[in-house]
Formats: structure tokens, sequence, C-alpha cells
């Protein structure tokens, strides 16, 4: 059934790009369908969204940062008031747009939007990024008009699988490969220095970087070197000096050439393009974005927090599009025996390759999208 497009809508979701990322994508999909759309985004002057939102050409109304204590402090006094004065500021929003519907995305500025909802009546979209639903999608979810899922299993009332929204860039990636997968390893690897003919690792642990993935990836610089594959290591911020260690020592080669060390990439998609092979954390965001593109991993879950990495890449890897290494087995013995064995199989690699891409979703922004436009029609849940 065909919807009318949302004519205004207030979006929440900050504080990192596992939030923003999402958010943006899926207002990139309601001005596609309208153009004249209202589009207003709440977060924080702090947070990545304070950089994103506007740089993408939307308006940030800014709502102040309402962290939940785990535990009895100061900080709990404090939290009644500072919720009350975010709450003031997402109803201000609403009714600064008419705002058709609040979609949130989860994190610190969810939680008011959700109860600035309520107190107008406004149907609330919820879309939760993570195998296991944080407290603000929690809370919202209880009345939520719609609730969308990045991945099958997670225990939010109402929720169905919408996947992940992809960044404009991946989407076009996406795209790019569909049409021409050879031209787009081409035109990645002439921008980044790379042979596209040679098996290509990336090593990534986010923009934070993971220092026990770059040692273990590192410590088998020898190994990669000698099975003829080249490494893009992308180290994170202020943690390239140990790698960059850990391969001069292995001599001024030609061979140590093909190992580049870099702290952070910003046009990521090219990385993408021109990988094999994946080594990194298993963020809701890497994983999907794997998936839809159809790049086998080697996932390392975070070993602190709550669990969620692990479950983010559970069901890719059951599929057989990637593996799961504990981050205490990531040693550089384990890369020098598992990582070049494989970069060297191409019936593995591409059996790998076809069962991450059957678990990816590449239109989830659509079918997000798709939920405000039922929200706000009136459709029951």
């Amino acid at each position: 059934m065909s919807l009318t497009p949302v004519q205004s809508v207030v979006l929440a979701g900050g504080g990192t790009a596992g939030h923003v990322n999402p958010l943006l994508a899926v207002a990139d999909e309601l001005r596609a369908r309208n153009p004249e759309a209202k589009v207003l985004v709440l977060g924080t002057t702090t947070g990545l969204e304070a950089e994103l939102v506007p740089a993408r050409g939307y308006r940030l109304w800014p709502v102040p940062r309402v962290p939940l204590p785990r535990r009895p402090s100061a900080e709990l006094l404090r939290l009644p008031g500072r919720l009350r004065a975010a709450v003031r500021a997402a109803e201000a929003a609403i009714d600064e747009v008419g705002a058709q519907a609040v979609i949130g995305f989860g994190g610190y500025v969810s939680t008011p939007a959700y109860l600035a909802a309520r107190r107008r009546r406004v149907p609330v979209v919820i879309h939760e990024q993570n195998a296991r639903p944080g407290l603000a999608n929690r809370l919202g979810a209880r009345w939520a008009a719609r609730v969308g899922l990045t991945f099958e299993g997670t225990r939010l009332r109402g929720g169905v699988v919408t996947g992940l929204p992809l960044r404009r860039e991946i989407s076009a990636l996406v795209t790019a490969r569909e049409a021409d997968a050879a031209g787009s390893r081409v035109a990645a690897a002439d921008a980044l220095g790379l042979d596209p003919a040679r098996p290509t690792l990336l090593v990534t642990g986010g923009s934070s970087g993971a220092v026990s993935v770059n040692t273990a990836v590192a410590g088998a610089a020898a190994a990669l070197l000698a099975s003829g594959a080249q490494v893009l290591h992308l180290t994170g911020k202020g943690k390239d000096g140990p790698v960059r260690e850990a391969v001069a020592n292995l001599g001024a080669s030609v061979e140590t050439q093909r190992y580049q060390v870099r702290e952070y990439l910003s046009d990521m998609h090219l990385a993408l393009a021109v990988a094999d092979l994946v080594v990194a954390r298993s963020g809701a965001g890497t994983v999907c974005e794997l998936a839809a593109l159809g790049l086998p991993a080697v996932y390392v879950p975070l070993p602190v927090g709550n669990g969620e990495q692990r479950l983010n890449a559970t069901p890719l890897v059951r599929a057989g599009g990637g593996l799961l290494v504990d981050d205490a087995d990531l040693t550089p013995a384990w890369v020098a025996r598992e990582v070049p064995a494989l970069l060297g199989d191409e019936a593995r690699l591409a059996a790998m390759a076809a069962a991450a891409r059957a678990t990816g979703v590449r239109d989830a922004s659509a079918r997000v999208a798709d939920l405000v436009e039922q929200a706000v029609a009136g459709g029951a849940r």
C-alpha cells in the first residue's frame, strides 16, 4: 500500500557514529521522498552530531545531555531537573516544525525525545541498532507506534527487522560494486596507493582503534607479507606508533611497502572497495556494512561491555560469512597461521562473501521510512 510521504519529523540520536549515521540515512530517505519535508534533528552540542548533522544540511536542535547514572550518586539527584529541561527542549522542537512523528535511534537525547512525543501525542518510531537494546529504546518501545530492529532476535516490544540504515557512502559503494566490482576495486586501489591485483587485508578497530587487534596483526606482519598479500592497517588515532615500529623492524624492503599503516581513513569506502578480507571489531555498523557489501571478516568482539558485539556478529558467522575470534585468542601466532591461509583460498573467500551478502540488508533506510509513514497514517502496530 502506498502511503503519503511525511511532511515534518523530529529525529533523535547522537553521541556516536552508531547513532548518527543511521539517523542521517533515514533523514536522507525521507527528504528524497518529500524534498519539502521539514526535518529537525535533536542532539547535543558536543557529540558527533554537532558536526555531522549541519554538514549534511539538516538543522540541529540542541538538547541537554542526560546520562542515566548506573549507581546512586550526586548525578542521580540532578537527574530529574536535567531530564525536565531536556524534555522541554524536545517539546519545543516538536512544536517548531509541527512534527508528525518522532524517530529515535537511541542514545542520550532519545529518552527526552520519546517522553516529549508522548506528552505531545505524536507517534514514536524507534530504530534499535544493536542486538541488545539500550535503556532509551527499551523505554520508548513501551508506547512506540513502530519499532525497527537491525537484528533478528532482538528483544524489543513490537519490533520488526529492518536492518541497519546504511551510510550514504556505503550505499553508493554497494551500487557501484553491483555494477562493476572490478572497476570499483581498481579505482579505490589507485586512490590508496595499493595494488588491485594482490590479496588485500583491511585491519580496523574503528575510529578509536583497538590496541589488541593492532598488536596481534602487526606481530604477524612478516607472515602476511610472505604470503604475497598487502595490508591496509587503520590503527586508530594516536595508536599507529607500535604498528609502524613492528613493520619497520622487518627492514626497509619492497615487501614492507605492502604494509600500509594509517591512523584513520576518512574515505573508508575506498578501503572496503579494495578489501578481500577484514579484521575488525563487531560493532553493529561494521557487521551490517560488511554484510551488505559481501565482505568476509574476522570479527573480534570488544571484550568489555554487555556482550552486544558478540551478539551482533553471531548470525552472520553462523551463516558462514565470517569468523568469530575472542579478543584473548587473537594472537600474532593465530593471525600468522590462519589469515594468510584464508587470503590464499579464493574458493573459501568467495563462499564466505556470498554467505555474508545473503545476510545483508541494503534497503534498511527505505524500510524504516516505511515504518514512519505507517505510524503517521495511524495504522495499528
